[in-house]
């Protein structure tokens, strides 16, 4: 079930969690929770819509997709409305990478770097339960990487 970020009846524990982490990344890339949607469902999963395009497809909109076995990747969207197409995964020891570490992925594409990312999702967990989701969701605050006292967004597109 695909919800919008302000739907609390039968939300699932982790949302407030999840939308906390997606305006911080949200933040960084300088794009509003407007431009997010939530997927309750298991896996858990987020999109996050990119305001500007790929130099490689310059015809598309671009999106970031975030869920809870494979962390972050980015896709495009394809003209005829189906699936988005999965051009590179962020992958890591974590679903939870700091909004910098995400920002310097997303502005890496932007550049047309082609060696960053995986082409296939990583296992970095399986979807857990939703009090195990909720506490990583939240660990990304206390990583040392968070702390960074670099207040400039490092996403400049």
């Amino acid at each position: 079930m695909t919800a919008s970020l302000d739907i609390s009846l039968h939300q699932h524990i982790a949302i407030p969690a999840l939308r906390s982490y997606l305006r911080a990344v949200g933040d960084e890339l300088g794009v509003g929770l407007e431009s997010a949607t939530i997927d309750h469902d298991t896996p858990v999963s987020a999109y996050l819509a990119l305001d500007t395009r790929l130099p490689r497809c310059p015809d598309r909109d671009v999106a970031l997709l975030w869920n809870e076995e494979h962390g972050w990747a980015i896709a495009k969207e394809t003209h005829s409305g189906e699936d988005l197409l999965v051009l590179a995964y962020l992958g890591g020891p974590t679903i939870t990478p700091s909004p910098k570490r995400v920002a310097r992925f997303v502005n890496a594409l932007y550049c047309d770097d082609r060696t960053v990312g995986l082409p296939n999702p990583p296992a970095i967990r399986a979807a857990g339960s939703p009090e195990e989701l909720a506490a990583q969701l939240l660990a990304y605050r206390t990583t040392p990487a968070v702390a960074e006292s670099n207040t400039e967004r490092l996403f400049q597109p």
